[in-house]
C-alpha cells in the first residue's frame, strides 16, 4: 500500500473532490437532531446567507449591475453559503457526491424559482430599495419553504 494514497488506506476513501468544508462540529452524523432543532438551526444559516444574498444583490445594482444578474450572483453566493453550514451544522451529514449532486440540482430549480419571482416583483413593484427588499423576501421565502423541505425529507437522508 502507497502512503502517499489515501484510497490505499481507506477503501471508502473518495476520489472526487468533495466541496469545501466548514468546521462547525466534530461529530458530523454523530446525531440525530430533531425536526424543531433543524428548523431553527435552517432559519439561523437563512439568515446569514440571506444577509450574504442581499447584502451582494444591492451592492451589485448600486455598482451598475442589473437587477437579475446581481440577484443571480447574489443567489449563488447565498446559497452556497447555506449548504456548507446546513449539511455541516443543521443536518450533521456525512460529505457526499451524491448529496452534492442533489443539492446541486435542487439549487438550481430554486435559482429559476427564486430569480424568476424577483424579477416578476422587482419589475411589478415600484422602485426604491423598500420594494427590493420586500420582492427579495417573497422569492426568498418561496425557495427556504421549498429547500427546507426537499433537503430534510431527500437530500440529507441519501446515505
Amino acid at each position: 500500500m502507497s502512503e502517499t494514497n489515501p484510497s490505499a488506506r481507506d477503501p471508502h476513501a473518495h476520489e472526487y473532490p468533495m466541496p469545501a468544508e466548514i468546521p462547525v462540529t466534530d461529530n458530523v452524523g454523530a446525531t440525530d437532531l430533531g425536526l424543531k432543532t433543524q428548523i431553527v438551526r435552517f432559519i439561523i444559516t437563512g439568515a446569514l446567507s440571506g444577509i450574504v444574498d442581499f447584502g451582494l444583490t444591492v451592492l451589485l445594482m448600486r455598482l451598475g449591475m442589473g437587477h437579475t444578474p446581481a440577484k443571480a450572483v447574489g443567489f449563488i453566493c447565498g446559497t452556497t453559503t447555506a449548504y456548507l453550514i446546513n449539511r455541516r451544522w443543521t443536518f450533521q451529514a456525512p460529505p457526499s457526491t451524491a448529496r452534492f449532486i442533489a443539492v446541486a440540482v435542487l439549487y438550481a430549480v430554486t435559482f429559476v424559482v427564486q430569480v424568476g419571482l424577483f424579477d416578476v416583483m422587482f419589475t411589478a413593484l415600484p422602485e426604491g430599495i423598500l420594494y427590493t427588499f420586500i420582492a427579495y423576501c417573497v422569492a426568498q421565502g418561496t425557495a427556504t419553504v421549498i429547500n427546507f423541505v426537499v433537503q430534510r425529507v431527500v437530500i440529507f437522508n441519501i446515505k
